[in-house]
């Protein structure tokens, strides 16, 4: 298609994976954060990642290729600092550091400057860190790297469209500086934010820059009437320039419908609207009845950007021949941003070749765009019509029938009244326990081990050897510091969800299938293909081996079903919920092992309860039911005497805490200590989370050691809102990034707190 300018359009993505193909940009980061890379070494390896992007994605024949992709940690931190919103208590390093220092300080923090809240990012698996906005203070432009890489690309022939946060949806990202008065919402500045963004595109327009992409992404779920008119006024403001002085502006809504605020955004002068056709499907008829859209260039989001099966072409081009009949100013692309998704499928050596065959990485799904916008125009081979619409493999009749022969007391155990006293005396625990959340610092030598044993260099017993040694380490080093409940330290698991895809039937695992979560935290989202089975026991060798050196109570630790799927690639032949059957009946399987090796505590993580929520409130309370239900089916045949523990992520919605109170966790520990607030006032109020509480005093993933009072005031004002037999001590989360100089004294502070609660308690002189 050729717009009325001349340049041709007709393919495009909405952003592309910055971590390179072999994680280049882990390495540097780390590096540099360690000392062994320089700050010249470390913006060159940025410099590099993103000039090797667009270059790339030109030479794949994409008409329209995105720009300003890339990040040294988070694009939404990358927005506040693009328009000089640095919190005020960050004010007294501005001129102490370097700018990618300052950026760094902001996102991992430094003595006396905890970093930005770490929170999930929609319904993805990737964390933004949190911006903190005031009341009052400029924004100030800072949009040097930005433009510098417009002009890089320019020289090179190459038209970028700059990628940018929406003014609306950064700032309903953000949150109040403290110290904010109580009525301030950050989206109290979007009139002084906006001139910023103008001042943006002006700068983009006497460079030549010929259209800038805006996301939206926060108008995918429900918002007030005032966020609403906040997005009618920030887009007729900044379209109302003319644009012979400033870019045309695309807005996009991945990760959903944009419901109420399509019809909004098509009222405005904009010139293009991206829309996801992958989360919540619209037909071309729905498309076509919004008002104004046929007049708007549509960037139709066809291909999935967040799962890694190839698209079926033939339907997805006739669904677009029926989109162009209606909307003909039309622009085939990905629903969202590619960054959710590896990079490239043809480095994956060992997939198995029915598997391999049918995925479609960041690459791939680049040729896919392209491929469709050709066929648009020059018509589509034959054998794009006789793919199956849906990837199918071969089904296990005994995991089916297991499935379908659930009995609903199979989900149900003694009620917790009748539970607690058999686990109290069982376990024998002193007041205000003690314990982690499951894993400790991987060290190098742990690493290597895992390496030589993968290239053959180290047979299974040497290398089990080597395992066993740290755990023995571990073990010895908590009895040490004091805690109450052990953990293995999990030396054996790669990250929580990988570990046992491998050693489940029905999963595939790559190599080199890195994806983002924050800053240099990548993982490798193993694949569902087929129907999940256990093979083996899967955790008895290591956390037996850990509860044979001890006479303290050791956690057993699994990934739960729903967390499971979540952080899976998942198949699309069947309903999420069927999957999470499978895996449930898996996890109740382990459990029945871990039992038998004489494991009384077991601790099933499920944070993707929460991170799986439908952004929009219908479809959220079918969800939490078969959620809550899989989770119950894993844990249902425990015996009464058998404590389970389970670890989930800060909820403010009341319905999801109701879903944590239904789950029947003996206790539940919360990833909360930003947000310890919440927790408490769930706690006071007496209608949910009614068992045991950990409601996580200190940040597991900051640098910064926490010293004793400050455990200890937070644990006292826990124990305002809890009686303090249902709580518990521990950080709010897993310690495998940390170091061990950081984990240690962090601990025995915990502890040290944690007894001064105990000695209080048993004194009589706790409130």
């Amino acid at each position: 298609m050729t717009h009325p300018d001349g340049i041709e359009y007709g393919s495009s993505i909405l952003g592309y994976p910055r971590i390179g193909a072999r994680r280049e940009l882990k390495f540097a980061l780390e590096g540099y954060w360690h000392g062994s890379v320089s700050r010249d070494e470390l913006l060159s390896t940025g410099r590099e990642l993103a000039d090797s992007v667009w270059s790339e994605l030109a030479a794949t024949g994409l008409e329209q290729v995105p720009g300003n992709t890339f990040s040294f940690y988070d694009h939404v931190l990358d927005t506040a600092v693009l328009f000089g919103a640095i919190p005020p208590r960050f004010a007294d390093l501005v001129d102490e550091l370097e700018p990618i220092d300052l950026y760094f300080a902001m996102a991992r923090g430094k003595p006396k400057h905890p970093p930005l809240e770490l929170i999930k990012y929609f319904n993805t698996n990737y964390f933004y860190r949190q911006p903190e906005i005031a009341p009052d203070g400029a924004f100030a432009l800072n949009a040097e790297g930005l433009l510098d890489e417009h002009r890089r690309a320019k020289a090179e022939g190459i038209e970028l469209r700059p990628v940018v946060l929406g003014p609306v949806s950064f700032l309903l990202l953000s949150k109040a500086a403290p110290g904010s008065p109580d009525d301030f919402s950050p989206l109290d500045r979007l009139d002084d934010l906006l001139p910023e963004y103008a001042r943006l595109f002006d700068r983009l327009a006497k460079q030549g820059c010929k259209c800038v992409q805006l996301d939206e992404p926060c108008f995918t779920s429900d918002r007030t009437s005032i966020d609403l008119d906040a997005l009618r006024r920030a887009y007729n403001v900044l379209s109302e320039v003319p644009t012979a002085a400033r870019p045309r502006i695309l807005v996009t809504g991945p990760y959903g419908d944009l419901g109420e605020a399509l019809p909004i955004l098509a009222s405005t002068a904009i010139e293009a609207i991206g829309v996801d056709l992958i989360s919540e499907p619209m037909t071309a008829s729905e498309l076509a009845a919004v008002p104004g859209l046929k007049r708007k260039r549509l960037y139709a989001g066809v291909i999935d950007g967040r799962n890694i099966w190839k698209a079926a072409k033939g339907g997805k081009l006739d669904f677009l021949l029926e989109i162009k009949s209606h909307i003909p100013d039309l622009v085939v692309s990905t629903s969202c941003s590619l960054m959710h998704v590896p990079v490239d499928v043809l480095i994956e050596p060992d997939l198995p070749g029915e598997v391999a065959d049918r995925l479609s990485f960041a690459k791939q799904k680049v040729a896919e765009v392209v491929a469709l916008a050709k066929a648009i125009t020059h018509g589509a081979p034959e054998h794009w019509y006789t793919r199956p619409a849906t990837v199918q493999f071969k089904l296990k009749h005994d995991v089916r029938q297991r499935v379908a022969n659930i009995r609903p007391d199979q989900r149900q155990r003694m009620p917790y009244e009748q539970r607690k006293p058999l686990q109290d005396k069982a376990l024998g625990l002193p007041p205000v326990p003690t314990t982690t959340l499951g894993s400790f610092p991987q060290t190098d030598e742990v690493r290597l081990a895992r390496y030589y044993y993968g290239q053959g260099r180290l047979t299974w017993e040497e290398y089990a050897q080597r395992l066993r040694d740290e755990i023995k380490r571990v073990i010895e080093l908590q009895e040490d510091i004091g805690l109450d409940v052990l953990v293995h330290g999990e030396a054996e698991r790669n990250d929580m969800v990988q570990y046992f895809a491998e050693l489940m039937e029905g999963y595939a695992a790559t190599h080199q299938g890195w994806v983002q979560v924050y800053g240099s935290r990548f993982v490798r989202p193993p694949i569902i293909y087929g129907d999940i089975k256990r093979k083996h026991p899967m955790t008895v060798e290591w956390i037996g081996y850990a509860q044979s050196l001890t006479d303290k109570p050791v956690k057993g630790l699994l990934t739960g079903p729903v967390t499971m799927l979540a952080r899976s690639f998942v198949r699309q032949d069947q309903p999420l919920y069927e999957t999470a059957e499978q895996i449930a009946l898996a996890v109740r399987d382990e459990i029945a092992d871990l039992e038998k090796a004489g494991i009384k505590i077991i601790q099933v993580d499920e944070p993707s309860i929460r991170e799986l929520l439908p952004l929009r409130e219908r479809g959220r309370q079918g969800y939490l039911d078969w959620a809550v239900n899989a989770f119950r089916l894993a844990v249902g045949g425990a015996k009464p005497e058998t404590q389970i523990h389970t670890h989930l992520g800060y909820s403010s919605i009341a319905r999801v805490v109701e879903a944590f109170e239904a789950m029947d966790a003996d206790v539940v520990s919360i990833v909360a200590t930003r947000r310890i607030e919440w927790v408490f006032t769930q706690l006071a109020k007496g209608t949910a989370l009614s068992h045991g509480v950990g409601p996580g005093v200190y940040e597991s993933r900051s640098a910064l050691i926490p010293d004793i009072d400050e455990i200890d005031e937070r644990i006292q004002r826990a124990t305002r809102a809890i009686a303090p037999e249902r709580l518990w001590v521990n950080p709010d989360g897993g310690l495998k990034t940390r170091h061990y100089w950081q984990l240690e004294p962090s601990l025995r502070n915990m502890v040290a707190a944690a007894r001064r609660e105990r000695r209080r308690v048993e004194s009589g002189d706790d409130d």
